[in-house]
């Protein structure tokens, strides 16, 4: 079959193409909608409601002849899916369609014009032929749940992950009003936390959805910027109470936090990934460079150097707890910033390496009693010591490990 050509829409059969084409007709709904396909789409991908769309298109009555097109207008027709924008047997029949794809519709009056028709070009009761292109769409997300921010995908992002409720996110962003001012913007990216948030409530909200690279526009309804103290303050004015804001944004990257505590007290942020899958437990011999700061950036202790890294055991006291831990949840290699809320101190940390324990579950008889009574001499030594905690883990440890041993060995 010959390519579709835009510039001979005005001679082209439709009947004819049909019958040419091996696609049967299928009928969408219940309520008479027919489809055929004359070119599939190359995507598996669908348009949702509230997706703005753009199609090019030919009409004609079912016994007439083509009467509009938007090739003669030389632009894609552009239209919002499923927000009644155009009749219904479009929002339904587009919802099918993939990228490029081209079909023909069949569109009975009652997803038309109805009774009424559309005079003069449409008379009552017509059942309309539309020849349909589905050009691209521009993915529209209702990011608020009530319309308040609505979230259209300029540009696809790179994988599928986004960030999380605690990440750090740097973004690009030009913020408008609905008449095209600037109010405020950042050409050479803002870091932030989106515990925090920055600027607007649309911003954390949306970011969160946004994948690495995306770019979107957002449109954001008034409760969902007015009274923010920081856009308030700004000195670029207060938008009217009925006035849309319009925030161009880049997602350029973020980095990874985490909870190392499960109550946000200590935050673990990754400036550098390390390698493989594996961490230190309890009892790795850990080696560890690290700085650590108060909040004004003074250093209150450092440990380990490029010549040489400092060495401890995880979990035997020697290091702030909060800090062990934290170095408990990291990768060979991994560098990060771990943030301690209750000391108002923060810790710049490398894990050069790490040596593990070998798994109890992989000693044979002798290796786990010498390593459970290995565990209760060194909790012996912490008691001394005075660090009853550490010391109280490694008996409970003891407990759990030697005694089912040895009361298989009493029963031999």
């Amino acid at each position: 079959m010959e390519a579709f050509n835009p510039e001979k829409s005005d001679k082209v059969n439709v009947e004819t193409e049909i019958q040419e084409l091996p696609w049967r007709e299928i009928v969408i709904g219940k309520e008479g909608l027919r489809k055929m396909i004359l070119q599939k789409g190359n995507s598996w991908k669908t348009p949702f409601p509230g997706d703005e769309i753009q199609v090019n298109y030919r009409v004609k009555l079912q016994d007439g002849n083509f009467f509009d097109s938007s090739y003669d207008r030389g632009k894609p027709f552009t239209f919002k899916l499923g927000q009644g924008e155009v009749i219904k047997g479009w929002d339904e029949g587009i919802a099918t369609m993939k990228k490029s794809e081209r079909a023909i519709f069949t569109i009975p009056p009652n997803l038309a014009y109805g009774e009424i028709g559309s005079p003069p070009v449409i008379p009552p009761n017509s059942t309309l032929i539309f020849e349909i292109e589905l050009v691209s769409w521009n993915s529209v997300r209702d990011i608020s749940g009530d319309g308040g921010i609505l979230k259209k995908i300029i540009k696809e992002g790179e994988g599928w992950a986004t960030p999380r409720d605690i990440d750090e996110v740097l973004v690009k962003y030009v913020a408008s009003s609905a008449d095209g001012k600037v109010l405020s913007k950042s050409d050479d990216g803002v870091e932030f936390s989106l515990l925090e948030g920055h600027l607007y409530p649309a911003m954390k909200k949306s970011v969160k959805t946004m994948r690495k690279g995306e770019i979107a526009e957002l449109t954001v309804k008034p409760a969902y910027y007015l009274g923010n103290s920081s856009f308030d303050g700004d000195g670029v004015g207060i938008l009217l109470s009925n006035s849309n804001l319009i925030i161009h944004v880049e997602l350029i990257s973020w980095k990874s936090v985490v909870d190392v505590t499960g109550d946000n007290k200590v935050l673990k942020k990754i400036i550098k990934a390390g390698e493989g899958y594996d961490h230190p437990n309890e009892g790795s011999l850990a080696k560890v460079v690290y700085i650590g700061k108060q909040q004004d950036g003074t250093i209150f202790e450092r440990k380990g150097s490029d010549e040489g890294t400092f060495q401890y055991v995880c979990l035997e006291g020697q290091l702030n707890e909060s800090l062990d831990r934290a170095i408990m949840t990291m990768k060979k290699g991994e560098e990060a910033i771990v943030t301690i809320s209750t000391d108002s101190v923060l810790y710049e940390i490398k894990l050069v390496d790490f040596n593990k324990e070998k798994p109890f579950w992989k000693m044979d008889t002798k290796e786990k009693i010498e390593a459970c009574d290995k565990i209760k001499n060194e909790g012996n030594v912490l008691f001394k010591d005075g660090k009853f905690q550490s010391a109280s883990r490694k008996y409970d440890k003891e407990c759990l490990e030697i005694h089912p041993i040895r009361s298989l060995i009493q029963q031999r």
